[in-house]
C-alpha cells in the first residue's frame, strides 16, 4: 500500500511538471512589436554580413592576421617588460592619474550632493528638480572627452582642462544618482519629521543622508572607478600626463607590446586593490549602520 502511494505522488508530480512545461512552452501571439524585433534583427545581421564581404580588406589575409594578433598578444601578457621607464616612474606616473581621478571624483561628489538634493521630487519643488535634472541630463548626454576639449579652447591642454571637463561630467552623473538615491526614502518619514517642526536642513541630516550614505559611497566609487578609466585617456589626449601618456607612447610612438603589457598589469592591480578598499568601506558602513 505504501508503495502504491508512493508511486501515486510520483505520478503526480510528473503530471504537474508537465503541466507547467506546458504552460511555459505556451508562444506569445505574434503581434506588430515582435515582428518589428525581427525584422530589426535580421536586417543588422544582413548588414553585418554584407559589411564583412564587402569590406576591404586590400592585401591582408584574414588567417595570418588573426594568427600575428594572437602572437601579439601572447607577447603582451605573457612577457610583460618596463623598457623605457622604470617600475618606479610607472608607479609615480599611476599615482598623477589616480590623483586626476580622485579630484574630479571629489569635487563632482561635493557639487552632485547639492544639486542632487534639489533634483530630488520628495525634497525640492516639482518645478526645480525637472530643470535641474534636464540640465544635467544634457550634460551627461555629452562625451566627457568632449567636455575636456572645450574647456582646452579656453586653459589649453593639460591637467586642468581635464580636471574641470571630467568634473563637469561626473556632476551630471552624480547629480542622477545621487537624486535616485534620495527619491527612495519613505514619504512618511519626511512627513513625520515635518509635522514634528523639523525643517528642510534637520530633514536632510537627521533623515536623508543617514538612510543614503551606503548608496552615495557605492555610486561614488563607481564613478571614482570610471574617472580613473577616462583619466588614462586624458593622459594622452589633453595632455594631463600619468600612466596614460605612457602607455600612449608606448603603443603609438615605441610600439613597444610588451611595456603595454606591464602597463596594463599594473593598472589591473591597481583596480583590483581598489574594489577591496570600496567594499571594505561598504562592509564598515553597513555594520555600523
Amino acid at each position: 500500500m505504501g508503495l502504491q502511494n508512493t508511486w501515486l505522488d510520483a505520478s503526480n508530480k510528473d503530471t504537474r511538471k508537465e503541466m507547467i512545461i506546458d504552460e511555459i512552452s505556451v508562444k506569445k501571439p505574434f503581434n506588430k512589436q515582435a515582428m518589428v524585433i525581427r525584422l530589426t534583427l535580421a536586417s543588422l545581421v544582413a548588414l553585418t554580413l554584407y559589411a564583412f564581404v564587402t569590406f576591404d580588406y586590400k592585401d591582408i589575409q584574414f588567417f595570418d592576421a588573426a594568427l600575428e594578433t594572437a602572437r601579439t598578444v601572447k607577447t603582451m601578457f605573457f612577457q610583460p617588460l618596463f623598457k623605457h621607464i622604470t617600475f618606479l616612474e610607472a608607479v609615480k606616473h599611476l599615482t598623477i592619474t589616480l590623483g586626476l581621478a580622485f579630484l574630479t571624483t571629489l569635487f563632482g561628489a561635493v557639487l552632485a550632493l547639492i544639486l542632487g538634493l534639489l533634483a530630488a521630487n520628495n525634497l525640492s519643488n516639482p518645478k526645480l528638480a525637472i530643470v535641474v535634472k534636464a540640465v544635467v541630463a544634457f550634460i551627461r548626454a555629452v562625451p566627457t572627452v568632449l567636455w575636456v576639449l572645450i574647456f582646452a579652447v579656453a586653459a589649453g591642454l593639460g591637467s586642468v582642462a581635464a580636471v574641470i571637463g571630467m568634473t563637469f561630467h561626473s556632476v551630471s552623473y552624480l547629480v542622477k544618482a545621487y537624486s535616485e538615491s534620495f527619491e527612495e526614502l519613505d514619504k512618511g518619514v519626511i512627513e513625520s519629521l515635518k509635522a514634528s517642526g523639523a525643517n528642510w536642513v534637520q530633514i536632510v541630516f537627521q533623515a536623508v543622508l543617514p538612510s543614503s550614505v551606503t548608496s552615495l559611497i557605492s555610486w561614488t566609487f563607481m564613478r571614482f572607478e570610471i574617472n580613473f578609466a577616462v583619466a588614462l585617456a586624458m593622459g594622452a589626449a589633453a595632455g594631463a600626463g600619468g600612466i596614460g601618456y605612457d602607455m600612449f607612447m608606448a603603443s603609438s610612438y615605441y610600439y613597444d607590446v610588451r611595456e603595454i603589457g606591464a602597463i596594463t598589469y599594473l593598472i589591473l592591480a591597481f583596480a583590483i586593490v581598489l574594489e577591496f578598499i570600496a567594499g571594505w568601506i561598504k562592509k564598515k558602513l553597513r555594520v555600523q549602520a
